[in-house]
């Protein structure tokens, strides 16, 4: 096909290669990108994003997977997504809207290489997680602190959905916590049929957690924004943070507010350019 322009972007240590569907003709996306993902042989990204026009809203985000997956949901890569359309000239609005397969979500200027997200008030139902643990509130949800058996050990779970399946596992020590080993395990695990993010979570006071992610598809990435908000939910709902709570991440560190019930989980944070180029493909 030749050369195809590309940006490479991060939030907060979360990174993408980002692609102009509206200003150029792509190829296959699926099959391309393990190769762009490869930090060797390719450009190296945890999610691949892309621009679409949208007949539901201003823009549409595509977004895959190192392994060509599709999912429903990256609340970084919304971020950068955003910063990406007005560095580019796609748009000048301080807000926006963008179709995913999530639903709508609106990124909102927040000051320089800032960006606040609302993401849509959190799911709670296990159907619509989709997970099959049910907790002690029944069929309509939250799923908090439930029993998942893995490798001849029980955890104690939570599970919720930003648009994307996540598992909350609380630990004592972020650093220490066996992210490699049990994240693969609990993605894969029966009890959430479409695979689910995995959040290793330390919770430090009342205003502020540590978070590590093993995300499916990709494995462990410095962020994750929609692991964030579903870190700060599930803490909030078990009582133990306030209603504004700051997650560390390995790569930065996200702010998220959550005032209950039907309400908007706003998360704000970074994204930032690190470089552009063409790749021959």
């Amino acid at each position: 096909m030749g050369a195809l322009p590309f940006v490479k972007m991060h939030g907060a240590g979360n990174d993408f290669v980002v692609l102009d569907g509206v200003r150029h003709e792509l190829p296959a996306l699926e099959p391309l990108a393990p190769r762009l993902a490869d930090r060797h042989f390719g450009i190296g990204f945890d999610q691949m994003l892309v621009v679409r026009p949208s007949s539901q809203a201003d823009f549409r985000m595509e977004i895959f997977n190192a392994d060509g997956s599709q999912v429903e949901m990256c609340a970084n890569g919304i971020r950068a997504f955003f910063l990406f359309l007005r560095d580019e000239g796609h748009t000048s609005a301080e807000e926006i809207s963008v179709e995913t397969l999530s639903g709508v979500v609106k990124p909102r200027f927040a000051g320089p290489g800032q960006v606040t997200v609302d993401m849509g008030p959190p799911v709670l139902a296990p159907a619509k997680i989709p997970t099959t643990l049910v907790g002690d509130a029944g069929p309509d949800g939250p799923v908090l602190d439930v029993a998942l058996p893995v490798s001849g050990q029980e955890l104690r779970v939570s599970s919720i959905s930003m648009g994307n399946p996540h598992c909350v596992i609380p630990v004592e020590s972020v650093d220490d916590a066996p992210v490699e080993t049990l994240g693969p395990e609990v993605e894969n695990h029966p009890a959430f049929p479409n695979r689910v993010n995995v959040e290793f979570v330390e919770i430090v006071s009342r205003e502020r957690i540590r978070q590590r992610t093993f995300e499916r598809g990709t494995g462990e990435t410095l962020a994750c924004g929609s692991g964030a908000c579903a870190t700060a939910v599930s803490a909030m709902l078990r009582g133990v943070v306030d209603e504004r709570v700051a997650i560390e991440l390995r790569g930065g560190e996200l702010d998220i507010a959550w005032a209950g019930g039907d309400a908007s989980v706003f998360m704000t944070g970074p994204a930032a350019r690190v470089f552009t180029g063409e790749i021959e493909v």
